[in-house]
């Protein structure tokens, strides 16, 4: 107890007098710390952190998103459905596009400059006054839960990067661990390892659902739930009936989503938290003896809403996550896709789009930096696409970015080679300023459409082209 207690002493003299950083010194002080102390495996700095800070990982009411892909915008569901239950709901995402403020979300508002600056200082002063080096990741982390605890959150999801190993996410006890997919590489060999890796988040009395499609990998799921005293719940099969094309693209996010909310309603919710009720989750009392005629009029006058109903008026509004600017001219479609399942997706979309309005004119602007892609299986994936659209891909090199996935770029003109190789049409750029402008011209400005995609670190480079400073 003297311990703790002298751990939270540091930190309440480290945040008011230690270094006051302004908001871009504390960026530049994020984006130069990514890599410090990575071989941290016992997450001793965020635990470190967590005890200085009275164990608010313990105190909050998590729900962890993990896998390979759909993450984001899971999380983003998630959010919207527990809302709608009356809840108020803190979100931390990964990565982030333009400013470290998009990951942390308040019922879905972006956090202040403000007060993003005054937990960084906070955590960061702390760090330094118990002489422990935590990593950007870590700072991050922590910044989320100081948030979402002062805002008194009902319930915090929190997104676990699967790049970034060990995961600082993990000091939390969720009530719900949920897997997207998993489709990394080395899940093809070792699929037991990979998903033994991914579910370390899961301790007993934690919920566990996915999405995955995979028998094999649903069953191992399950296996090391069991071993590990969690609570495995039957997987999803059907998709969320959200409108076209979105149904498709996103649907199993979605009704995974509607599962993790179901789950936290029925089972962790509070009884003290207002729920509506109106509630699209919860499940009701059973109701003894006929329902009065007056209880009829108000059925009939204020009918229940339907999650067929909420799916139907729901869009994702986060950036990136296949984010479509009809608005432009010619129409962009931004997508962070960095693996071949998201690329698969992006371009399904592209071809949904397509069948909805044909398009006259294709260009696909790629900026990769994730060099564990098996090229090969992409060039496939390419030709099948273009076989059915034509069209035309310009590739470019990027700039790998703080926080982000990947490191150096593609080699520009060998994947350009590549990509021509199998007779599809393709060029090279110096930069993506030169790619953008190359796909302008290809296509027509009112009914063309320009795909921008391959990682995050692209999707940034269209907006600071833009001049956006701020999504």
């Amino acid at each position: 107890m003297k311990n703790v207690n002298t751990h939270k002493q540091a930190a309440i003299k480290s945040a008011s007098h230690g270094q006051q950083r302004s908001y871009n010194e504390l960026v530049e002080y994020l984006d130069t710390n990514w890599s410090t102390n990575k071989d941290d495996n016992t997450l001793s700095c965020i635990k470190q952190l967590d005890q200085a800070f009275s164990g608010i990982s313990q105190k909050l009411n998590t729900i962890l998103i993990t896998g390979s892909n759909g993450k984001s915008l899971t999380a983003h569901f998630t959010e919207k459905l527990l809302r709608e239950e009356g809840l108020s709901v803190g979100t931390f995402y990964s990565p982030h596009l333009l400013t470290y403020n998009e990951r942390f979300s308040y019922n879905d508002e972006v956090i202040s400059n403000k007060t993003f600056t005054d937990l960084g200082n906070e955590v960061i002063n702390t760090a330094t006054a118990m002489k422990i080096s935590p990593n950007s990741f870590d700072i991050l982390t922590m910044m989320a839960l100081l948030y979402f605890e002062k805002k008194k959150v009902d319930v915090v999801i929190l997104e676990a990067n699967e790049n970034i190993k060990p995961n600082a996410v993990a000091i939390c006890k969720s009530k719900v661990t949920a897997v997207t997919r998993v489709t990394e590489p080395e899940a093809e060999n070792n699929p037991k390892e990979t998903i033994e890796s991914i579910l370390t988040f899961v301790q007993p009395g934690t919920h566990v659902v996915s999405a995955d499609q995979s028998k094999a990998n649903l069953q191992i799921m399950q296996d090391i739930t069991t071993q590990k005293g969690a609570e495995w719940s039957m997987p999803i099969r059907k998709l969320a009936q959200l409108s076209y094309p979105f149904e498709q693209l996103h649907g199993r996010c979605a009704a995974l989503a509607e599962r993790i909310a179901f789950i936290y309603i029925n089972t962790f919710a509070n009884q003290d938290i207002a729920v509506v009720n109106n509630s699209l989750l919860a499940k009701q009392k059973g109701q003894r003896g006929r329902p009065t005629l007056e209880a009829k009029r108000q059925s009939e006058l204020n009918p229940k809403k339907t999650t067929e109903q909420f799916w139907k008026e729901t869009h994702s509004t986060l950036p990136g996550r296949f984010q479509l600017l009809d608005k432009e001219k010619p129409t962009v479609l931004l997508d962070n896709a960095s693996t071949i399942d998201a690329f698969k997706n992006v371009l399904l979309g592209a071809r949904l789009l397509h069948y909805q309005r044909p398009l006259k004119g294709l260009t696909v602007i790629l900026g990769c930096n994730n060099n564990s892609i098996d090229i090969s299986e992409f060039l496939k994936l390419l030709r099948y696409f273009f076989k059915k659209t034509s069209g035309q891909v310009i590739v470019c090199p990027i700039e790998p970015l703080p926080g982000h996935h990947g490191n150096h770029a593609w080699d520009v003109e060998k994947v350009t080679n590549d990509i021509k190789s199998m007779k599809i049409k393709a060029k090279s750029a110096k930069g993506f300023k030169e790619a953008f402008e190359m796909a302008q011209k290809t296509v027509d400005t009112r009914y063309g459409l320009v795909v921008i995609t391959g990682s995050s670190s692209i999707v940034t480079e269209y907006w600071k082209y833009k001049g956006i400073k701020k999504i």
